[in-house]
């Protein structure tokens, strides 16, 4: 994909937990800055209501997670410094002779240095972690080397305090209203990896060369006005507001918060803050960083508007722009609400995205822990995109970029810059952002499994572990084949103490999702409230021994896409199941048979009917190497055949049948003087229909008659659809002179289509009818065949329901409008046969 038209962004670890000692500011200080900030503000410092665990306390124990971890370790500790060192040894006219890196990391490609700040994070998790020095010496030697790139750089040219592994003059671009590839975006890896360096390592080196580079971007910033700032921000950032701020909570400079606010875009907090949804057409990750950033400045100033923003930014992407996985966008960018299998293809869900949703996720669970949808969606990505992200067969731990999920995408060994989608990583000829991503994700699954308040414990995700509470000298075991099995144990292996355990109750434990939670304390039911979607409560003084029982029952679940009730996906408990399809290539959504799902012996494996084959099923995150399926084609309802939409168009915009909305003519559409037709003026006159006027039809019927003043290449008569990639549609005619019907759904590997003989007649009313079933699609003009296509690909019931239905008008807004007029607009549910189309045309050719 093109890096300078296509931006992608990641986040930072600087929610990440210490575990080291950091020095602190003497009281005296922090006071003056609580002050200066409150009366500044108006508001004081915002504190989360819980506190998370350092990553010292937490021990992952065998299970698929600390698999990952370790494969990722051991790339760490494989990894070159000086390799990722050489262009900013370059830079700023050090000498290396170290071998340069590949992908993003060439020495010509914009965005080199971001992967720098990924490992710098990485490393501090893993030896927060593991308390293995082995990760602390590696990055104190990569601390010390860009330390020493750091003080060359006034020598080479640049201002002081300005670290990076490309020339500052990349800045005066920007500042001059170009936009270079995302050069605040790598600022803010590095900084971000710095500052864990310092608050989880305890490396002082690092703190002092990120609050150097905090410095430059503050006097850098500072000489810009606000609308020249604001039109910078369009420019990818990732989440500077993010780190700035975080680094003032650990400095409490003030000057670190005035920077911090400067990177708050207006364009997307505006909207957010009035609690609309503007995201169509945003490029995702560019947005999510400085959403998490929004919190972080929420904790820094108190100021009510930040949070806000994040929380209504939150439920908007998590309940109108995610797909079943937990990951969102298509192409990287947002689109409309709810338009989901509308808009697939292999690079959806780019792994970023959901990296930093999690962050955003941890931040506002940790301010509000009521709210618990925030945990059953960081539970729902954790295992069923990101766990899958990474190569188990990989020594290294390598990842992919997307997770597609186009009926037939996959994750195959790796490949370059520009390598297909679905390519897992590589050691050094890849580093895009999901590859510094992936090495912090999977460094890191020890932050969210438990966290506490004073005399509370929580535990939120199941994963095999154990928990040291220092203050109140308990030890907590977990065990647990969670999602594989139902039971998960809690045992306190020591210790002695009164408090609160609050396990979380997952909110897919409904109805459908398998019943009641049941949970027992030392082997007896207790008196505890445990719905679903809560936490489950129980209060008494743990002594070593004490052991409790959760069982989750899990059921198998088929889930409605919002877009198209009758394209869904099965989930077994928490866990998104997919078919694995080997090298088979799918060419549009397998036909399935919810009714034919059988158990397949082990725990999560399943089989079904697909196709008419059998397909076996298993959870999405250990499907690799193989093409898979997750969203299938389920029946539609059988009933009497009927006409489900009617409109006359003879001088109102009513439907007939009472079934649907009224359509309206839009921009310039008139009714003809003696109301018989709708005429459209070919600069923008068109009819608008209603939303979903063909959902549910696995076969149908699409007629109207037109009068065309005259003809003009891909001038479509009708168009019915979400975008310019999932349409069903006649146009007038196509560059080989022919009218054409087309269908197809986004992702799809071509379209069916069917040529008329010649173009659609200009200067006299034409009757155009298109009839579409399993057998064939075939296109009427005049009651007569005029062209078919014999066993189309996809089906019509694939399409969902079509947010944009036109008359005269293509949904691809580089076509051109229909010159004419339009009338007697029909659909039905079914397939008429010839002589029903023959016989149609003869009926309403008067009327």
């Amino acid at each position: 994909m093109n890096a300078g038209v296509s931006r992608r962004a990641f986040l930072g670890t600087a929610g990440a937990t210490a575990t080291a000692a950091v020095v602190a500011r003497p009281a005296s200080a922090a006071a003056e800055t609580t002050a200066e900030t409150t009366a500044a503000t108006g508001h004081a410092r915002r504190a989360p209501v819980l506190s998370p665990f350092p990553l010292s306390a937490v021990t992952l124990l065998d299970g698929p997670f600390r698999d990952n971890m370790e494969r990722t370790c051991a790339y760490l500790k494989f990894i070159d410094v000086d390799r990722l060192l050489h262009t900013f040894r370059l830079n700023v006219g050090l000498p290396s002779s170290a071998e340069p890196c590949g992908g993003w990391e060439a020495p010509d490609i914009q965005l080199r240095g971001h992967s720098t700040g990924h490992l710098l994070s990485a490393l501090a998790q893993a030896h927060a972690n593991t308390g293995d020095d082995a990760y602390a010496a590696k990055a104190r030697h990569l601390v010390a080397e860009l330390a020493k790139c750091q003080a060359a750089s006034p020598a080479a040219g640049y201002s002081r305090g300005y670290l990076s592994a490309f020339e500052e003059q990349v800045f005066d671009r920007l500042e001059a209203g170009e936009k270079p590839w995302a050069p605040y975006y790598t600022i803010h890896k590095i900084m971000a990896g710095l500052l864990d360096q310092y608050r989880l390592s305890g490396n002082r080196q690092a703190l002092d060369v990120v609050t150097g580079m905090a410095s430059w971007v503050a006097a850098r910033t500072a000489k810009l006005g606000t609308d020249r700032m604001q039109a910078l921000l369009r420019v990818e950032f990732g989440g500077m507001n993010d780190v700035l701020a975080e680094l003032y909570l650990v400095t409490g400079d003030p000057e670190h918060l005035r920077a911090a606010r400067r990177f708050d875009h207006e364009e997307i907090f505006g909207p957010l803050a009035d609690r609309r949804d503007t995201l169509n057409g945003y490029h995702a990750n560019t947005q999510i960083p400085k959403i998490v950033g929004a919190v972080r400045e929420y904790e820094a100033t108190g100021e009510p508007r930040y949070r806000a923003i994040a929380a209504f930014f939150w439920d908007t992407v998590v309940n109108d722009h995610t797909y079943v996985i937990g990951g969102n966008s298509n192409e990287e960018f947002f689109g409309p609400p709810g338009e989901l299998v509308s808009r697939l293809s292999d690079v959806t869900c780019e792994n970023c995205n959901s990296y930093n949703m999690l962050k955003l996720t941890r931040s506002l669970f940790l301010h509000d822990p009521a709210r618990t949808p925030y945990m059953d969606y960081y539970e729902w990505t954790l295992l069923n995109q990101m766990l899958g992200e990474q190569d188990p067969d990989s020594a290294h731990g390598y990842c992919t970029y997307y997770t597609g999920l186009w009926p037939g995408s996959s994750r195959k060994p790796k490949g370059g810059l520009g390598a297909a989608p679905g390519s897992y990583s590589g050691d050094y000829d890849n580093f895009s952002c999901d590859h510094g991503t992936g090495m912090e994700t999977h460094t890191k699954f020890a932050d969210s499994i438990y966290f506490h308040g004073d005399d509370e414990l929580y535990v939120n995700l199941f994963i095999p572990s154990e928990v040291r509470w220092r203050e109140r000298g308990i030890v907590l075991r977990q065990q647990t084949r969670y999602p594989h099995e139902e039971t998960t144990r809690l045992t306190v292996t020591d210790g002695d103490a009164r408090f609160a355990l609050r396990i979380r109750v997952p909110g897919w434990l409904d109805a459908r999702g398998g019943g009641r939670a049941r949970i027992r304390v030392n082997g007896r039911a207790v008196p505890v409230t445990a719905r679903p979607g809560t936490y489950a409560t129980i209060e008494r003084r743990w002594r070593k021994g004490d052991v409790v029982e959760l069982t989750t029952p899990m059921t198998p679940v088929w889930r409605k896409a919002p877009d198209n009730p009758y394209i869904q996906a099965v989930t077994h408990g928490p866990v998104v199941l997919a078919g694995g399809y080997g090298d088979t290539e799918l060419n549009t959504f397998p036909a399935i048979d919810p009714r034919s799902l059988r158990r397949d012996g082990a725990p999560l494996r399943y089989t079904v009917r697909a196709d008419g084959a059998e397909v076996k099923l298993s959870p999405f995150s250990e499907i690799h190497h193989q093409r898979y399926n997750v969203y299938w084609l389920t029946p539609a309802p059988r009933g009497r055949r009927r006409l489900v939409a009617h409109y006359p168009l003879d001088g109102t915009a009513g439907e007939a049948t009472g079934r649907r909305p009224d359509a309206a003519l839009a921009q310039g559409a008139t009714w003809a003087d003696d109301g018989s037709a709708v005429v459209l003026d070919g600069t923008g006159g068109h009819v608008v229909l209603p939303r979903g006027l063909i959902t549910g039809l696995a076969e149908l019927t699409v007629a109207l008659w037109v009068h065309a003043d005259a003809i003009t290449n891909n001038a479509r008569v009708f168009d019915l659809g979400f975008n310019r990639r999932t349409f069903f549609y006649v146009n007038s005619r196509t560059g080989s002179g022919r009218a054409r019907f087309s269908m197809k759904t986004y992702g799809m590997d071509g379209e069916d289509y069917v040529d008329a003989a010649g173009a659609l007649p200009a200067g006299r009313w034409v009757h155009v009818a298109v009839t579409v079933n399993r057998d064939a699609a075939v296109l009427y003009l005049d009651g007569a065949e005029t062209g078919r296509k014999d066993g189309p690909v996809m089906s019509p019931l694939a399409l969902g329901a079509t947010s944009q239905n036109f008359l005269g008008r293509s949904q691809d807004t580089r076509h051109p409008f229909l010159r004419g007029r339009v009338r007697d607009f029909r659909v039905y549910d079914h397939a008429l046969t010839a002589a029903a189309v023959a016989a149609l045309h003869s009926e309403t050719q008067g009327a």
